[in-house]
């Protein structure tokens, strides 16, 4: 018996070292994934964009940044900088500016992330599985700068779609109805 108990606790603990160790040190990402160009159309394409290399990132982003978009962390709940944002304008990736949601689809889900009930647009954001220790969520990626931005899950207004992307402030740059034409982004004011 208690062979079979310490076995058990070596399983569990081995379990919850492995989850620990990945979210203090995320995933590692491949130098051949740390500099790429991208060209896009649509909602997701602002020209030609080229993925800064790690050393740039880190300088260009705060820690909590660069842990959430590169790192496939999260930030604190209710700890944060837009999810009590409900001001009219658009949410741009903090690293390549690309469009991702607009504050018209933004609600208070209660759970202490900004979250809203749909992207900009249908190819704004990838869906990856992210496959953890008990459970695979979707994970939701931009497209360009390939930013982890958070999850999406099947529990949001249900006369609204009934979807909740559950979005990390650090992975976003809020941009201001009043700044959208100025900052390049006017074609998205029709979808305040």
């Amino acid at each position: 018996m208690k062979t079979l108990l310490f076995g058990i606790l070596v399983v569990v603990g081995a379990g919850v070292f492995s989850f620990v160790s990945r979210e203090i040190r995320g995933p590692s990402i491949p130098n051949s994934m740390q500099k790429e160009t991208t060209s896009a159309t649509g909602v997701a394409g602002r020209g030609d964009f080229t993925k800064p290399d790690d050393a740039a990132l880190r300088a260009m982003l705060t820690p909590l940044q660069y842990k959430v978009t590169q790192k496939e962390g999260t930030e604190p709940p209710f700890k944060n900088e837009y999810d009590k944002n409900y001001a009219a304008g658009i949410y741009v990736d903090v690293v390549s500016g690309e469009p991702l949601f607009s504050s018209r689809d933004k609600y208070d889900s209660g759970t202490g992330w900004p979250s809203f009930v749909k992207p900009i647009a249908q190819d704004a954001v990838v869906e990856k599985d992210d496959k953890g220790f008990f459970s695979t969520r979707i994970e939701i990626r931009s497209v360009l700068a390939d930013s982890h931005l958070g999850h999406v899950f099947n529990d949001g207004p249900a006369d609204r779609g009934g979807l909740r992307y559950c979005m990390n402030s650090a992975a976003l740059r809020f941009v201001h109805k009043e700044k959208m034409e100025a900052e390049g982004y006017g074609e998205y004011l029709k979808d305040l």
